[in-house]
């Protein structure tokens, strides 16, 4: 669960510890006061997008650190070489430059590879969710969360692929006869004009190497000339070989007087040696060095023929090369385009087999699965007092799918005699709230994760609805750690924990607080949601009433 929450420099928080209990957490405050704020940078510690703009004015960085307990030993650890702790800390530095660092227990982390463990130690649910839920896109993956289809949808879904790419593969080689005709010309010529150069792997590297000395073959032997004189030696000078020799001699007939001129001597004797190999080789080189403007053409001739290959076939010999056994085989698939089409339509028949075999073992769990779903729903929703309203899975039949061979509709009827119709058109706006909030609970069952954010769910509800919607709240925290921004006083009044999130100014800047309340503090703030600003003893007495229900 979410222990502490400690925040800096985020919009007008310039520093606050919030201290979360188990069971239910309200969040109260007055609208703008920075309750959202709090749950901005909750929603930063758990991997989600974060602004330079929540920056607080003239800081150069935001930071969050949260401290989770009682973690269970998720794979996520192991996975991403973070060492595990039941106390898990999370930390988070924004930037003005936009450079996010993250860290859990010490080890840096990217802000993707934070959200998936984030997405395994809190839910947020907001306002905006009720878009998600009532998307008909998304109902079917409510479904299968619900029944925990994760290994049949898995198995269909390597069933599909096969299909999928046997598909693709027909249609590749399925094409008219002009169509393939023309590709057929293309192609032989093709293969003709790259066999007629019979290239060879690597052939332009070396006669672009080969022409290089040839160009520059006056200038190679002039070179090497010098390098063998002064080397060996002139007919008035003494070369390099000969001096080194002359020297080696000397130092060996003094060399048994001192070990250092012994080893003076040695080092002396191996450069002779090197110097008169390289001397040697000079020589050879010189002398094996051959120009011939015949070549030279020769060569010439080869390159530009590769060349025009190169512009239309590959950047090297062995591009060309590749292309070439590509065009012999895609020539070989048309020419005999009919028979593989028929074997690939055999396979594809069994492919099909299996992938429908796969989608009706889905169907049937999801029709079985959307019976309990509805039956969970409406017991939620009972219970949130709209005992009379009608749920039920809508399921539409579909050739096969990348999600299967069905769609998913949740349909409902809000009111006693109106036919069911999709969700979004048939509640009002604390109907909405509660069915969210229903929908939610019953999803959320087949999930691990162990703290729910409820951020102003409860808009738009009053009265008996609200305190329908406390009681559903308090009920749910009793198995999960609940933190609930609300206006509503029946649900902070319900909360195990109420903290107050408060703005003031100071030094001409604007500050938010976060404070625990004690059990007056506690009747001062739900007096203040009931009454408004004036805080009378009426108000204040409703507010204890609440509080000792």
């Amino acid at each position: 669960m979410l222990s502490l929450l400690h925040i800096e420099n985020i919009a007008v928080i310039e520093s606050a510890d919030i201290s979360f209990d188990r069971g239910f957490n309200v969040l109260t405050g007055e609208t703008g006061a920075g309750k959202s704020i709090v749950i901005d940078a909750i929603s930063a510690i758990l991997g989600q997008r974060a602004y330079r703009d929540m920056i607080r004015t003239g800081a150069g960085k935001a930071s969050v650190r949260a401290v989770f307990t009682d973690v269970p030993q998720l794979a996520w650890f192991a996975e991403n070489g973070v060492a595990y702790d039941p106390e898990t800390i999370i930390q988070r530095e924004i930037y003005l430059d936009g450079k996010n660092i993250c860290r859990v227990n010490g080890s840096l982390v990217t802000v993707s590879i934070l959200s998936r463990l984030g997405n395994q130690l809190i839910n947020i649910h907001g306002q905006h969710d009720s878009a998600a839920l009532f998307d008909e896109a998304n109902h079917l993956t409510f479904l299968d969360d619900f029944a925990g289809n994760g290994a049949l949808r898995a198995d269909y879904g390597e069933k599909y692929a096969a299909v999928d790419k046997l598909r693709r593969e027909i249609s590749r080689i399925s094409m008219d006869e002009g169509e393939k005709l023309r590709r057929m010309e293309t192609l032989k010529y093709q293969i003709e004009e790259i066999e007629k150069a019979n290239l060879d792997p690597g052939e332009d590297e070396e006669l672009e190497a080969r022409r290089k000395v040839l160009q520059n073959s006056e200038k190679i032997a002039d070179g090497l000339n010098d390098a063998v004189e002064n080397l060996y030696g002139g007919e008035d000078t003494d070369g390099a070989a000969s001096l080194l020799s002359i020297a080696e001699r000397a130092l060996a007939r003094i060399s048994k007087f001192s070990e250092d001129i012994s080893g003076l001597h040695e080092k002396v004797a191996d450069l002779m040696y090197q110097v008169q190999d390289v001397a040697e080789l000079s020589r050879e080189v010189r002398d094996d060095l051959a120009y011939s403007a015949d070549e030279l053409e020769q060569i010439e001739s080869r390159l530009d023929v590769i060349h025009k290959l190169r512009r239309k076939y590959g950047a090297t010999c062995a591009d060309i090369l590749d292309y070439l056994e590509q065009a012999k085989q895609e020539l070989d698939e048309i020419e005999f385009a009919d028979d593989h089409i028929e074997r690939l339509k055999l396979k594809l028949k069994k492919a099909e087999k299996a992938a429908w075999d796969a989608a009706l073992t889905l169907r049937t769990n999801r029709r079985e699965t959307a019976q309990k779903l509805s039956g969970r729903i409406l017991t939620e929703l009972s219970q949130l007092d709209m005992p009379k309203v009608r749920f039920e899975c809508q399921f539409t039949e579909l050739d096969l799918t990348p999600n299967g061979a069905d769609a998913v509709a949740f349909y409902m009827s809000a009111n006693v005699g109106e036919s069911l119709k999709p969700m979004s058109k048939v509640a009002s706006g604390g109907e909405l709230a509660r069915i969210m909030l229903a929908m939610k609970n019953v999803l959320a069952e087949q999930d691990k994760v162990q703290t729910l954010i409820f951020d102003e769910v409860d808009t738009g509800v009053s009265g008996r609805a609200a305190q329908k919607v406390a009681e559903k709240l308090r009920s749910v925290a009793r198995n999960k750690q609940v933190l609930c921004v609300t206006h509503l006083p029946q649900i902070a009044a319900m909360g195990d924990t109420h903290l107050l999130i408060a703005k003031g100014e100071r030094d001409g800047r604007t500050y938010t607080t976060v404070t625990p309340l004690d059990l007056e503090g506690r009747k001062r703030e739900l007096a203040r949601i009931i009454g408004g600003a004036t805080i009378t003893e009426t108000t204040l007495k409703s507010a204890e009433e609440m509080l000792h229900v």
